[in-house]
């Protein structure tokens, strides 16, 4: 039985070309820190890390590359974003679309009199301009920032990145953005979409391995938050108080050399393919698959029908069944792998109206292929035939 991966928004798989021979080439090769030793191999490893930051900053259109931080993935950037920028007394806004990455430090700042206030999205999670209209009554004297998901990781619905960058700069308000589900599927311009700082991670659409994200952000913001954590940097090492300075700031102890060594192989492999063909790809399949699913009866999709207004996930729930079971038999049987439940976000789920029993989720990558698609399909109408059989029940 061949398996079919189809939960890529959780993580990517298989990885880019290159990927783990580059981790393997300095692992094998290289093996050294970095910012510590005057040798040629630290100097070759140093070079790398540079590279991958100048890669990022080329794919989210950023002039910084001193301004990109390395960091193990895009839940621990947003907490040092988060928490280093909101403080006591500041008021927040974020869609009702947002992961537990951005909800569980701002709930937690709760504490200390931050305030939150919810932009509800519509029931395909959409912030469409019926709501984006809400803006302007939710703004306060003291709102600091708004903070937002580029996409949903539950249905896929994308949000309007440009319409509320706008928003954020003609009102002097810093926008923070988590990049996890659209990085490396659809254009994110931090200057044209006026970004102050965007999180993302390697291990999803940038097709690099786990362990290894980031953020970059501006000079503004960066000069507001305060380091997270503090250690050696391998700079100003006769001080005992962590260096000011960019990215050395929120750099402390050894980075995740082997995982920058793998991210700069996907990012080259994505620049390679080109982006727009991965996501003509994607949404090939979205095509094809959403057009068959809906031929299923008693099958709710979930979020946006309009393609060009989400990434490659679907979300679908089944009234009369569990879709837990309905995931576990299809890879019981099939060997399809997917993920049901609420997929670390009860809010978007809220939004949905798919609280609590949550979704069956599927999502692509541009390695499946229409033959997987129709496979799906058919594994899924023999799923449920199985579970409306009398014997099950």
């Amino acid at each position: 039985m061949k398996e079919i991966y189809l939960d890529n928004a959780a993580t990517s798989y298989p990885k880019a070309p290159g990927v783990s021979e580059a981790i393997s080439f300095y692992l094998s090769s290289l093996g050294c820190n970095v910012n510590r030793g005057a040798y040629t191999k630290a100097y070759q490893t140093e070079e790398i890390i540079y590279e991958t930051r100048e890669l990022l900053c080329r794919l989210f259109h950023f002039s910084k590359p001193e301004n990109v931080v390395f960091t193990k993935n895009v839940t621990e950037s947003l907490n040092v974003i988060i928490k280093g920028l909101l403080k006591t007394g500041d008021h927040v806004i974020v869609s009702s679309m947002e992961h537990n990455a951005v909800m569980r430090p701002l709930n937690s700042l709760r504490a200390q009199n931050l305030e939150i206030t919810i932009l509800q999205g519509n029931a395909e999670g959409d912030l469409c301009d019926e709501r984006l209209k809400l803006l302007p009554s939710l703004i306060k004297s003291n709102t600091k920032a708004i903070v937002m998901t580029s996409a949903s990781n539950v249905c896929g619905t994308m949000l309007p990145l440009k319409e509320v960058g706008r928003f954020c700069r003609e009102n002097h308000i810093f926008f923070i953005v988590d990049s996890a589900q659209t990085a490396g599927f659809s254009e994110i311009d931090m200057d044209l979409y006026n970004i102050d700082a965007l999180a993302f991670t390697g291990h999803k659409g940038l097709l690099g391995p786990q362990g290894i994200g980031g953020f970059l952000i501006n000079e503004s913001v960066a000069a507001l938050i305060d380091s997270l954590i503090e250690g050696g940097t391998g700079s100003f090492s006769e001080l005992e108080n962590q260096p000011t300075y960019m990215p050395d700031k929120f750099e402390a102890g050894t980075l995740n050399v082997p995982g920058i060594f793998g991210l700069n192989a996907a990012l080259k492999y994505l620049f390679k393919v080109g982006i727009r063909l991965i996501r003509e790809q994607e949404l090939h399949l979205l095509d094809l698959f959403i057009s068959r699913l809906l031929e299923i009866p008693a099958l709710r999709l979930i979020g946006k029908r309009d393609l060009n207004e989400r990434t490659s996930i679907v979300s679908i729930d089944f009234p009369n069944h569990d879709n837990a079971e309905l995931s576990y038999w299809l890879y019981k049987d099939y060997g399809i792998m997917t993920r049901s439940g609420l997929h670390c976000a009860p809010s978007a789920h809220r939004t949905l109206g798919t609280f609590p029993q949550g979704t069956l989720r599927f999502s692509f990558s541009h390695f499946n292929n229409d033959k997987e698609v129709f496979q799906t399909i058919d594994c899924l109408w023999r799923s449920l035939k199985l579970l409306n059989h009398p014997s099950h029940l």
